[in-house]
């Protein structure tokens, strides 16, 4: 059985979310098995196409969602939210 997390984060970086972070955040999700969305406001990307992420248009200071569903997800949100704590 699956199961679906969910994790509020503030994009920190001072370009936002930009071309390298969505490469990253791309990166880090293709590890997991589990199906990674990154909500704004009522906007999702999935969290392994780098044009979804670009297309959310997430300034510093963005408050976004991230959801995992799967074995993984415990996991999956970790490792991304390590990604945006750096």
């Amino acid at each position: 059985m699956s199961q679906v997390l969910r994790k509020q984060l503030t994009v920190r970086n001072k370009l936002g979310i930009h071309a390298r972070v969505a490469s990253k955040i791309v990166q880090t999700s293709n590890q997991f098995q589990s199906s990674i969305r990154i909500i704004k406001n009522s906007r999702e990307a999935d969290a392994k196409s780098m044009l979804d992420i670009m297309a959310l248009s997430c300034p510093r200071g963005t408050l976004i969602e991230i959801s995992a569903e799967g074995e993984d997800s415990i996991e999956a949100i970790a490792a991304l939210t390590v990604l945006f704590d750096d």
